[in-house]
């Protein structure tokens, strides 16, 4: 619950991550039947090889709950101590009531509020600031962050400049208020060019174009100007993580785990090679999920933490960008509870 309480100071910290995935995969072979593309051709220019997709009965409030339990059940923690769930997500159950409101009674979580944030693939990041202000604000001291995507169901299968780059799937983070031995986050970098906002958009379903107008089939579907938005983000990735950097003092041999928005590898090389960024620290999951939009961050931090890599202490950077167009970058620490 958001409500007033004493304004003490206190760290924000990284407590436990989660994911969720659907058993559905959706993989380049697959896509070769569907569309005039190959193997090939897209694992050289994304660095995708399949991607998990819904089934007809799932939703994104599938994903989220998955990834929502997850996330309790390795915290230890009851869904009743929850005080604010925030689900950033571009494909929500509908436009009201939120995906998160729909989450908050499926989970039991009676007195958190809950609201959904829409930055696109950027969300993640942006929620986590959110958070960040709520505990160290002394507003809430348990905040689950969960972005939760179905992007297939937006996806035109018909134009292979899209159709081969996204998956469905969850992905969050609790945030809980931490004591004074607690790193936290050391920053945050978020920013939009809304100046460029029709590169990359889903037009159909808003007030402009509400879905029980006449609208043309395409507009139903997400479209994107694929080199703008290829242009924009090699610079900001480099140009958020460098000004993040240099605001908290922190260097680039400092980070332990650099986890980049999974959109396309030549990005993620591109940014590796600027930032000076040893690759062996660098979290790649793109050949088996593809761009799960706000999912995308948290769920190759979850696996980092399944295959080890993730670890106590951990000093951790992310970074996304999206449709807005969006940027957000942080520096934390991966602080989860010591096992009694």
């Amino acid at each position: 619950m958001i409500s007033a309480r004493p304004m003490t100071r206190r760290r924000a910290r990284l407590h436990t991550v989660g994911s969720f995935l659907p058993e559905g995969r959706l993989t380049n072979a697959d896509l070769e039947r569907m569309v005039d593309t190959s193997d090939e051709w897209i694992m050289t220019r994304t660095g995708i090889r399949e991607r998990r997709i819904a089934s007809e009965q799932e939703t994104t409030l599938t994903f989220a709950e998955g990834a929502a339990r997850d996330i309790l059940e390795r915290a230890g923690m009851d869904a009743a101590d929850l005080d604010a769930i925030i689900i950033p997500t571009a494909t929500p159950e509908g436009l009201f009531p939120t995906t998160a409101c729909l989450l908050q009674d499926r989970i039991g979580a009676r007195k958190a509020a809950a609201y959904d944030c829409l930055a696109a693939c950027s969300g993640f990041v942006y929620g986590l600031a959110q958070a960040y202000g709520f505990v160290e604000s002394g507003l809430a001291e348990n905040v689950l962050v969960i972005g939760a995507e179905t992007l297939t169901r937006f996806t035109d299968f018909t134009d292979r400049s899209t159709c081969v780059l996204f998956g469905d799937g969850a992905g969050g983070a609790l945030v809980t208020a931490g004591d004074d031995s607690t790193t936290g986050f050391l920053g945050f970098d978020l920013g939009a060019d809304g100046g460029m906002g029709h590169e990359l958009g889903l037009p159909v379903g808003g007030s402009a174009h509400p879905a029980n107008r006449p609208f043309e089939s395409k507009d139903a579907y997400i479209f994107m100007h694929g080199p703008a938005v290829f242009k924009f983000a090699t610079r900001v990735i480099v140009d958020s993580t460098t000004r993040l950097l240099e605001t908290t003092g922190v260097s680039a041999d400092d980070i332990d785990l650099f986890i980049p928005h999974q959109a396309n590898l030549r990005i993620i090389d591109h940014a590796v090679d600027k930032l000076g960024m040893d690759p062996d620290k660098v979290v790649v999951n793109l050949e088996r999920h593809g761009n799960t939009s706000s999912a995308s961050v948290p769920i190759a931090l979850a696996e980092a933490r399944d295959d080890g890599r993730l670890k106590p202490g951990s000093l951790l950077l992310m970074i996304a960008f999206g449709a807005g167009l969006t940027w957000g970058s942080t520096i934390v620490a991966y602080e989860p509870p010591v096992a009694a």
